[in-house]
Order: C-alpha cells, then structure tokens, then sequence
C-alpha cells in the first residue's frame, strides 16, 4: 500500500493561521493570560558637575592646625569708609576744606575713657551747647579704642565708643542739631575723633 505523503498548508492557510495567530493572547502554562510586562522607564541621569581645585577644600588631618586666609573676605564695610561714602549735606567747598583738614574746629569735647553711660550725656550737653552758641564745626574726640578680643565665641568690637558715638549724632536729640558728621584729618585726630558739622541755631 502506498504511503500517504505530507500535505502542506496552501499559501491561502498560512494566512489565515497568521492573522489567527496575532489576535491571539498567549497563555502561560496554567491557563491564565500572560501580561506583558511595563517596559522599563529610563533611570534619570545624574548630572555630577565637575569641581575645579580652587573650588575643593584642602586636605585636613585630624589634629593639623587650621589655616586661615590671609585675607579673609569681609562684605561689610567699615564705619570709617560708610562715612566717607555718606551724602554730603553740607557745603562742597567747606567740606572739601574740612576733610583735608583746613578747618579749625570751634570746639572740642574728649570722650576717650568715658564708658557709654557717662559718654552719652556728656555728649548731648556739649552738642546742645555748642548749637545755642551757634558754633558750626566741633570736634568730637573717642580714640580708636583697645582690642579686647579674648579669642572668644562671639568678637568684641573694638573702639565701642567710637561706632557708637555716629549712632548717637544721628538719633533724636542730636540728630536734629547735626547737619554731617566725618572722621577727622589726621592733625585733629584722625580715626580717632569725628567732625561734626552743626546746623544754623537762627
């Protein structure tokens, strides 16, 4: 008996078995409907931003002393140059005089060695005297002040009565009297004494 050979799968099948075959949903082997799985969401990239040497700290070693900048940056300015920078109230040309120093005060009061609660009253008696008398230039003498600075936590200003004195020129009741207020040139005392210039009494 003759054997019986193999029939293939007509092109017109195949076609059909294909389009079957992609509406399919596949099975896994108990029965359940295989779910594709989410594709992976890409990890965000790190930026790492590169550091220069001069951005880098320098190296320390456990019980190394700590250098310090030998110019550390310092963003406030100091007293002596917010008053020169100040507005000029007074006169152009008798304030050029005066901060060359080729005015003569009228008048002068030290205040060096005083503490603040003795220097305070002095200074608004001297500055009430001075305005009734109506004298226009005085000199206002605090000294540059000791460093007292131990080395603590929290700095001690140096010279507390002379950033306290401007303080004093500006505030009620002087600040009513006083038309400017500068350091003074160095003949009359320099950064340790201020010149204030007063207002016309009448």
């Amino acid at each position: 008996m003759a054997r019986r050979g193999k029939r293939g799968l007509s092109e017109e099948d195949k076609a059909l078995w294909e389009r079957v075959a992609a509406s399919a949903t596949p099975m896994d082997r108990s029965g359940a409907p295989k779910i594709a799985p989410e594709p992976a969401k890409p990890k965000p990239s790190i930026r790492r931003e590169t550091s220069t040497t001069a951005d880098r700290l320098p190296a320390f070693r456990i019980g190394e002393k700590a250098s310090f900048a030998a110019n550390p940056v310092n963003h406030s300015p100091t007293l002596s140059a917010r008053l020169a920078h100040a507005p000029v109230r007074m006169d152009q040309a008798t304030h050029k005089r005066m901060v060359r120093g080729k005015l003569k005060p009228q008048d002068r009061i030290d205040l060096h060695g005083m503490v603040l609660a003795e220097a305070h009253p002095a200074l608004i008696s001297f500055i009430s005297s001075a305005y009734e008398r109506n004298l226009r230039l005085v000199l206002v003498i605090t000294g540059k002040g000791k460093d007292r600075d131990g080395g603590g936590p929290i700095p001690i200003r140096r010279g507390v009565l002379k950033h306290q004195v401007p303080s004093w020129l500006h505030a009620p009741p002087l600040g009513l009297m006083v038309l400017d207020i500068r350091e003074a040139h160095q003949r009359h005392g320099g950064g340790g004494a201020y010149y204030v210039y007063l207002k016309r009494s009448r």
